[in-house]
């Protein structure tokens, strides 16, 4: 039986990126500045503003909480919030090693997506690293079931990820929508400048949760009955839809791979995709890694083109 394998390379940024902007949830002001890493290092948050600053690294296995975001944390209790929306920009571009310093415990709202993060880090560029990322081989489909809410992994022989999503609401206006894409990383646009929502009458609810502190008609986008408050409308067809995907592709990157397959949700959120994380990752007879080894060295590297190839594994 074969296996195909995408060769891929290592990616961080040319240079430091700085981002300004308001917690979501904790409505204070941040400054978050991601810099180049070496190679192996992975995705690692910085918190500047407490003492020795401490680190937290970006993985399913540090996340404490998925209440309205997804919030990761230390041993030490170090925590860093609403790390989705980034997550999804550094999915997207490819990018495996960067240090993300920051001087609040909550990455920027901004507009609500990933625009911003992504359209600042193009403009700096990107730079390819001398390392094949690892390959992860997940065995068979899993699915997680909660009440008309479920998240399915499924296997897949195509070398992306796919995803197919549908929210059901029972409202006036977002209603029931689907969306369909295929090989995420390529079509990324798509979906990248999609914005958080939320109803009006819900509100009262998440104040009251000390949620939404940072939240304005500026970074999401709210509902009210048959209508939405913001004055310049959606920015595209099935944006709600759309920005739940982003949401689950920036948690699913917390796995620490590029993983292949497909995903079906039905009603999903930050707790059904972290709990199919961990699912699939607390066993290791689920899955297999293979770093490609034998591939491994500047003179194969130099033979891939760009970003990536495809070989052939027994």
């Amino acid at each position: 039986m074969y296996l195909l394998f995408v060769i891929r390379k290592q990616f961080t940024i040319k240079k430091k990126v700085l981002f300004e902007g308001i917690g979501l949830h904790s409505g204070i002001p941040v400054k978050m500045t991601i810099y180049p890493a070496e190679k192996n290092l992975g995705i690692c948050f910085v918190r500047t503003d407490l003492k020795n600053n401490p680190s937290v690294n970006a993985n399913w296995s540090n996340v404490v909480s998925t209440n309205l975001c997804t919030k990761i944390s230390n041993k030490k209790g170090v925590e860093i919030s609403t790390i989705e929306h980034l997550m999804f920009a550094l999915y997207s571009l490819g990018i495996t090693n960067v240090i993300i310093k920051i001087n609040a415990p909550e990455v920027p709202i901004m507009d609500g997506s990933s625009k911003i993060f992504i359209e600042k880090i193009l403009e700096i560029g990107l730079t390819e690293q001398d390392q094949i990322i690892k390959n992860i081989c997940i065995k068979k489909p899993f699915k997680i079931v909660d009440g008309k809410k479920f998240i399915e992994y499924q296997p897949n022989n195509k070398n992306y990820l796919e995803i197919d999503y549908t929210l059901d609401y029972k409202d006036q206006f977002i209603k029931k929508q689907n969306f369909y894409i295929q090989d995420v990383q390529k079509n990324f646009l798509e979906i990248y400048h999609c914005r958080t929502f939320c109803h009006q009458e819900d509100l009262e609810k998440i104040f009251a949760m000390g949620l939404a502190k940072g939240g304005s008609l500026d970074n999401a986008i709210v509902i009210s009955g048959s209508k939405i408050l913001n004055q310049n409308g959606l920015r595209c067809e099935n944006e709600f839809v759309k920005h739940k995907i982003l949401d689950c592709i920036g948690d699913i990157y917390l796995s620490g791979f590029f993983i292949s397959g497909k995903i079906i949700c039905n009603q999903g959120g930050h707790e059904l995709t972290l709990c199919l994380l961990k699912t699939i990752f607390e066993n290791q007879k689920n899955y297999f890694i293979d770093n490609l080894q034998k591939f491994n060295n500047n003179q194969t590297l130099n033979k891939i083109s760009n970003r990536s190839a495809i070989v052939s594994v027994v």
